[in-house]
């Protein structure tokens, strides 16, 4: 339920679940008052091997507008009463390419439990080829009619020629509406489709994922093992109860020396990821709807994630990776300046819609929590080492913190549309008595780069001579994008308060983050 408060005259914008109907077959429910597109990729690789070159830490960077992210129509002035409906954004999509290869994408379609309509996305494609040869066919007549007028004719003639150049020019422009509409359509459809997979991701839903390494064992404990839940209220950690009146479910405060914790978390983990070339960002925590469908976070039927500002048209973030997607939209980046690397911290957003059950109690799934994300941007040749070096960093921080964890090769039906692979970190939680995920790491290829249109334009030139006035510039190729949660705030508080309890109620603080938190060694209990 929205509602609006003033407080000097500034009117608090709120949040609002609204219900879109839409009659394409990916309709869902989302947090928006208008249609969210679908989600789409088609992934592609190029291949240009060459040495890597040196690159400044703060690049300056050449913004261009991408022929991919160019929107369909052209905004309207609308009257104060009417509501004002944005262009759709379009990706840049290979049709083509789908059409020859659609066994593969149908398999693939199937493999990763997606609800795309293959069959119906190339009968739009061949829909839209016939369309357009046949007003490729009507532009041709008229320009025939109109170089006709060019001479000299009898009064009737050229009146019998005006009358066809009339009739002409209405039914292009009937197409040429048909033709607008058949394509807007055929990218909605196609937008469904997910990325490829990696030849290598075993098959099948969650149960199917396996094991790539397992670190550490399970900590014994001579005495009875509490949760971080009975471990929080005891040590005055966090405060649920008041934050449930105040907020809602699924909101808390962190208290006292969990706030500590919280802090010396976020700048330990900042440090260490700085230390392997990676630009330090602070993003905006509201971005326009449609980044965060550019990079791929669609609602997923009822279960969506996604906070929309009511009367906006503006989401919450769930995660950094969209606003650190999106800061390079619509542009050419030069060769040199690749691969960026940057570690955001963000606060993020999430209705876990559909969460309940004692598996997600206290801190493990909240509606508002603080992460440290790794976002890279790199050639298409080199996205898949730089996923070994996203998981290296997180087993790393792991490990130095002294937890006990496997890496897991999600299976093809865990993975979201844009992940072409994805690797995840679960961490022993002994109060939960289970296995919790607390990272993963994804290479995305070129399934964002194509939606936000962001390319980079190789060093070589061309290699053929150019035509006069024409450029000898390498044509500008799509990006690999990838993500990597290196610290996501309340379950390494889960983790850290199970694993290093004290028989006498206190918690150990592990000895790299001390230097974070003052010297602070033991978080011990009050007596009152």
């Amino acid at each position: 339920m929205g509602f609006q408060s003033c407080l000097g005259g500034t009117t608090l914008q709120t949040l609002k679940l609204a219900a879109i109907p839409s009659s394409s077959s990916c309709s869902r429910l989302v947090f928006s008052l208008r249609p969210l597109s679908k989600s789409f990729t088609y992934q592609f690789l190029y291949r240009h091997d060459r040495p890597q070159t040196q690159r400044p830490p703060f690049p300056l960077l050449v913004r261009a507008l991408s022929a991919s992210a160019v929107q369909a129509t052209t905004p309207t002035k609308k009257s104060p009463d009417e509501k004002v409906v944005k262009p759709q954004w379009k990706a840049a999509i290979d049709f083509k390419w789908i059409r020859d290869n659609k066994d593969a994408v149908a398999v693939n379609i199937r493999n990763r439990n997606s609800n795309a309509n293959l069959e119906l996305v190339l009968e739009l494609y061949e829909k839209m080829l016939n369309l357009q040869k046949e007003v490729e066919r009507l532009r041709g007549e008229r320009n025939v009619v109109a170089n006709k007028m060019k001479g000299k004719l009898e009064p009737s003639e050229r009146q019998k020629l005006i009358e066809e150049g009339k009739n002409l020019k209405e039914e292009l422009l009937s197409l040429e509406e048909d033709l607008l509409k058949l394509t807007d359509d055929l990218q909605q459809e196609a937008q469904c489709i997910p990325n490829l997979t990696h030849p290598d991701v075993p098959i099948g839903g969650e149960d199917s994922s396996t094991i790539r390494k397992m670190v550490g064992s399970r900590r014994e404990f001579s005495f009875p093992v509490k949760d971080h839940l009975q471990l929080g209220k005891e040590l005055d950690l966090f405060d649920f109860d008041a934050a449930s009146e105040v907020s809602g479910s699924k909101f808390y405060y962190l208290k006292n020396e969990a706030v500590m914790l919280e802090m010396a978390l976020i700048n330990w983990t900042l440090s260490q990821v700085m230390k392997s070339g990676f630009t330090p960002l602070t993003t905006p925590e509201l971005v326009r709807s449609s980044v965060v469908e550019k990079c791929g976070f669609q609602p997923r039927g009822e279960n969506t994630q996604v906070y929309s500002i009511e009367g906006g048209d503006q989401c919450l973030i769930g995660t950094a990776e969209i606003p650190v997607g999106g800061i390079h939209m619509d542009s050419i980046l030069s060769e040199s300046l690749l691969p960026l690397k940057y570690v955001a911290f963000s606060h993020c957003f999430r209705t876990e819609a559909g969460a309940a059950g004692a598996a997600t109690r206290g801190l493990y799934r909240v509606h508002q929590f603080s992460k440290v994300e790794m976002f890279i941007i790199c050639q298409p040749n080199e996205s898949e080492s730089y996923l070994e070096e996203l998981i290296k960093i997180e087993e790393d921080l792991f490990s130095s913190l002294g937890l006990h964890y496997k890496t897991l090769d999600m299976a093809s039906g865990d993975l979201g549309a844009p992940a072409y692979r994805k690797y995840d970190i679960e961490a022993w939680m002994p109060g939960l008595e289970r296995f919790g995920e607390i990272s993963s790491a994804s290479n995305c290829t070129d399934y964002q780069s194509r939606r936000l249109g962001v390319r980079y334009r190789p060093s070589e030139s061309s290699g053929t001579t150019p035509k006069k006035g024409k450029s000898n510039l390498a044509p500008p190729q799509f990006v690999h994008t990838l993500n990597a949660t290196a610290c996501a705030v309340p379950r390494m508080l889960v983790c850290l308060l199970e694993n290093y309890q004290q028989e006498d109620g206190s918690v150990i603080i592990p000895e790299p983050l001390r230097p974070f938190m003052g010297g602070l060694e033991v978080i011990a209990p009050r007596f009152r």
